[in-house]
């Protein structure tokens, strides 16, 4: 006796109201980063503009200017004060270079030296301002993998520098040293400072950049370059 022939279910279609939230969901995260950047890039100008302004004589102002060519203009003019904070910078930095600005900084840095709390505070942005903006050549050119917490659990690394002095000196083992920053998730700026031997790094091809999306994203944005697979349990790649 023959079976009946087994229908498959047909596959559930979306109603009216799903697609179009699946659609709005989809321009939400399209319209979103625009959105949010143009809305930052517009209050950080504004707070530029803000800050500089007032240090500008009114009738040169161009606000001023157009209201007197076009009465009948608009729009605000916005971003004059970064033309003029971005001038005065790149002015501010060709005149450090030379023998005068040079003599002028010491003078101003010894006179701020003298002050307790002003000399702390400068001191401190210096420092950050110095580590933020400095252009080394050997600043997180490699990302990288270790065992963190524990063996057998990997986390992702940037490689600083090659640690030096008393640092290898007071840490046993022989090899080369090497101080790692682990970043977090999804927050990259924050993380740990960690001394980890040569030979428990494993090196990655992927770039600096790429490590960072995958930790920014949680590992769900991973980078589109070549997989090399595995290279065995814990083995160092040379980079």
């Amino acid at each position: 006796m023959s079976q009946p022939p087994i229908h498959q279910p047909s596959p559930r279609r979306r109603s009216f109201l799903g697609g179009l939230r699946a659609n709005f969901l989809t321009g939400l995260v399209v319209i979103a980063p625009i959105g949010l950047t143009i809305w930052l890039i517009w209050k950080v100008v504004g707070w530029i503009d803000g800050w500089v302004l007032p240090f500008v004589p009114m009738r040169f102002q161009p606000d001023v200017l157009i209201r007197d060519y076009f009465p009948s203009f608009p729009l605000n003019f916005r971003g004059f004060g970064v033309i003029i904070f971005l001038v005065f910078t790149v002015l501010v930095g060709w005149m450090a270079k030379g023998l005068i600005g040079r003599s002028f900084l010491h003078w101003g840095e010894r006179l701020v030296d003298r002050m307790p709390v002003v000399r702390s505070i400068y001191n401190g942005l210096k420092q950050i301002t110095e580590t933020v903006f400095a252009q080394s050549e050997s600043s997180f050119e490699k990302a990288c993998l270790i065992e963190y917490p524990r063996k057998g659990i990997w986390a992702i690394c940037f490689i600083s520098t090659e640690a030096k002095g008393e640092l290898v000196e007071k840490t046993p083992g022989d090899g080369k040293l090497l101080s790692v920053f682990l970043p977090t998730t999804p927050n990259p700026t924050s993380g740990f400072l960690l001394y980890v031997p040569e030979k428990d790094v494993q090196y990655l091809d992927m770039s600096v950049e790429d490590a960072a999306k995958l930790i920014i994203s949680a590992g769900l944005v991973y980078p589109s370059g070549k997989t090399n697979g595995r290279n065995g349990s814990g083995s160092s790649a040379t980079p």
